[in-house]
């Protein structure tokens, strides 16, 4: 192996079934029922009796799932053998001579085989097709309509996303952290491994409780845990054996320029910091969320069976990957971890753990906020498009001051903004540089909307966050909901500038949009104010978040999801809606918006960590990770930068046209993704020449600004939105 394993993480025992041996017979027979084993594929030897024997997924799914009966632990564990046969026949037939046509008709198939309602009709043709079949059949009638829903769509994910690691295979093209991560859960199949899970412990998450935030955090948390572990032990297989780019380990190799061993450390501390969120969200925000909706005691008690499960999941999946011959190396290297072994001994290693973590979870919450950062070595961030700028700017800008007064910007009390910081912070010069193409009416919306949204990220840390009053933000987030309606018209009465402006700008935006459009603007709108209050609570706790959901949860509070929404309507009907869910539009918009927020970040580092103590910064939130100075911290955001500004290219000139093939997508949507794509580059181009404008981030303003300048986010919404309002 290139390196030793590093220390994990382990905080809780892991546990084995009772009915392991009835497992391990069953699913061997099953298995050659399936024709599995010693039969080849195409020519090709996937499987033989000693592969099966070697790799025990019965071990792995008593050790996961130790409280279920015999008859489950045989249906999971007949899961985990289709599943991992089905990845290591892509791997014979696709991928170690990739074949991109092949590859896609074997998995389009395959959605045949899990029908929403009614019976399959296909028949089956290979092992993977007629173990997937069967199943199906035995596993969906007990569960719900909306299980199977989740169930068929992560399952589908997990297929489909094996073409993105072969088209980066085809490429020879490696991944950048954070792409590597979002793909990574649905090519790895953990999300999948969760509804799995509401299935062995009999229980289903409430309908209405599966997409929250904290249920997501869980599902995601989990996912990430799992594959960065799986990443550690299979690098050698995966990365010698198989030339697999889609390893953890192999892209923080080479994105940091480190050998595997310090790239091992550092996926290891990342699967640390995901299973510390894991435990943070189970312990705060789960409970907070079922006493606010409310939930009876079978909802909770679901919930909680639920968490405890994909717990038992994370310690059982550590003990397989110790014990499972599929990963030799991770046997042999089980030495560094020192200490007892034998029956009994879990408590030890986890106490060593727990004491060898403890750095690591401490540094995250106990930053001493506003400390003296001085003039900073910002990096050159280069956004390669051109600038062009709303012949309208001039006009905009007095229309934006008269409109903030109109909406009493300037009477509430205390104050947060008054008109020379309107005027200081320009937005619309930014609305002006994200849709150069403009009416004057599109542009003065834009403006407003830039500054409704900047002025209440402003406001709600100010009038909220010093006094850490998050029931307050979260009861003005409840009449804010309330003020955006089907009718146009607000269904309170609004008494403050949030209230007034949103009213405001929601009859002015939404009136050309249909019933579907409405919802799905007041969706992104709701997400973005609840973002805000993700903040305050960490702020509360003086949290710097974990990298990953700081990344997730920095578009939201960047309001991207509102950007997003618009500029889809922007299109009308022209695209149909299943091309905005694929992986080449998602990276597209992803890659976009995280180029946006970590430019923003850079420019307001010394601003937001020294003048105003925050804790939402990547720069910092870096610093905090690796443990590092802020130089360093610096020039991986950078780093990031560049991978996510190559990554959005990337998309444009391969990733789109090869969508565009393989869907055979009509001409005329073409030409809206490729506008969507330009509006894209506007945006970027434009957030890039507001930073640089502004004097806001100047060392020279700071002291000065500082009471007034509290605005970080929500640069993103014009560009795409004025084509709406046309």
């Amino acid at each position: 192996m290139s390196f030793r394993l590093p220390e994990f993480y382990l905080s809780y025992p892991a546990r084995l079934n009772p009915n392991l041996q009835r497992a391990r017979e069953h699913s061997k027979a099953w298995a050659r029922r399936m024709e599995m084993i010693d039969v080849p594929q195409q020519g090709k030897e996937v499987w033989s009796e000693a592969d099966l024997d070697r790799d025990d997924y019965a071990l792995l799914c008593a050790y996961t799932h130790p409280d279920c009966d015999g008859e489950e632990l045989d249906l999971i564990t007949d899961w985990y053998v289709w599943v991992f046969y089905f990845d290591d026949h892509f791997v014979e037939l696709y991928k170690r001579d990739p074949d991109l046509t092949a590859a896609r008709e074997h998995l389009d198939r395959l959605r045949s085989f899990m029908p929403l309602e009614g019976p399959i009709t296909e028949q089956a043709t290979n092992p993977v097709e007629a173990g997937l079949a069967d199943l199906w059949r035995r596993t969906v009638p007990s569960m719900s309509a909306d299980w199977r829903r989740r169930f068929a769509d992560s399952t589908k994910a997990l297929l489909d996303e094996s073409l993105w690691e072969l088209h980066n295979i085809s490429e020879e093209r490696l991944s950048n952290p954070i792409e590597y991560i979002e793909m990574r859960r649905k090519v790895g199949g953990a999300p999948w491994s969760a509804n799995l899970v509401e299935h062995a412990v009999g229980m289903e998450v409430p309908v209405e409780l599966a997409a929250t935030r904290p249920l997501k955090v869980l599902r995601d948390t989990f996912s990430d845990a799992v594959h960065l572990r799986n990443d550690l032990f299979s690098y050698e297989r995966e990365v010698t054996d198989e030339g697999e780019l889609s390893n953890g380990v192999l892209v923080f190799e080479r994105f940091l320029g480190c050998d595997p061993q310090e790239a091992a450390e550092t996926v290891n501390d990342l699967l640390t910091s995901r299973m510390h969120q894991f435990e943070h969200t189970a312990l705060t925000e789960v409970p907070r969320l079922l006493d606010e909706r409310g939930v009876d005691p079978v909802g909770r008690l679901a919930v909680l069976g639920y968490a405890k499960g994909l717990q038992d999941w994370q310690s059982g999946g550590h003990e397989w990957h110790m014990a499972s011959g599929r990963y030799p190396e991770g046997g042999a290297s089980s030495s560094v971890l020192g200490g007892p072994t034998g029956l009994g001994t879990a408590g030890a290693y986890i106490a060593k753990s727990l004491i060898s973590t403890a750095p690591q979870r401490i540094r995250s919450f106990t930053r001493v906020p506003s400390q003296p950062v001085g003039p900073v070595r910002r990096p050159e961030l280069e956004v390669p498009f051109e600038l062009r700028l709303s012949p309208h700017l001039d006009v905009a800008r007095e229309h934006a001051v008269d409109w903030a007064r109109e909406m009493g910007m300037f009477a509430d009390a205390p104050p947060v903004w008054d008109e020379a910081a309107v005027r200081f912070n320009d937005l619309p010069l930014c609305a002006a540089g994200l849709d150069p193409d403009a009416t004057p009416d599109e542009l003065d919306l834009a403006s407003h909307w830039l500054v409704w949204g900047t002025y209440g990220d402003d406001l709600y840390p100010q009038r909220y966050g010093h006094t850490r009053d998050v029931a307050g933000a979260k009861a003005q987030n409840e009449r804010l909901k309330q003020v955006m309606t089907d009718e146009g018209e607000p269904g309170i009465v609004p008494v403050n500038m949030m209230e007034r402006g949103l009213a405001d700008l929601w009859r002015r935006t939404t009136a050309p949009m249909n019933a579907r459009e409405r919802q799905s603007l007041r969706s992104a709108v709701e997400l973005m104010i609840d973002s805000w209050v993700w903040e305050l609570d960490n702020q509360a706790l003086n949290h710097v978040p974990d990298p990953v959901d700081y990344v997730e949860m920095r578009r939201a509070t960047f309001g991207s999801d509102m950007t997003i929404s618009l500029a889809r309507f922007a299109h009308g009907d022209v695209v149909p809606p299943e091309l905005y869910e694929t992986r080449a539009v998602q990276n597209l918009e992803n890659s976009a918006i995280d180029c946006a927020t970590m430019l923003n970040d850079v420019f307001s580092y010394r601003k937001e960590v020294e003048f105003e103590g925050e804790v939402h910064n990547a720069v910092l939130v870096v610093q905090n990770f690796l443990d590092c100075d802020c130089d360093r911290a610096f020039d991986i955001v950078h780093g990031l930068f560049n991978a996510r500004m190559e990554q959005f290219q990337h998309v444009i000139d391969v990733e789109l046209p090869a969508l565009y093939q393989e869907r055979q997508v009509a001409p005329e949507a073409q030409e809206a993704l490729n506008q969507h794509a330009e509006e894209l580059e506007d945006w970027l181009s434009g957030i890039l020449n507001w930073h640089e404008q502004v004097g806001r981030y100047r060392d020279s303003e700071l002291r000065h600004n500082a009471p007034m300048s509290g605005i970080r986010s929500l640069y993103a919404p014009s560009a795409p939105w004025d084509p709406v309002v046309g």
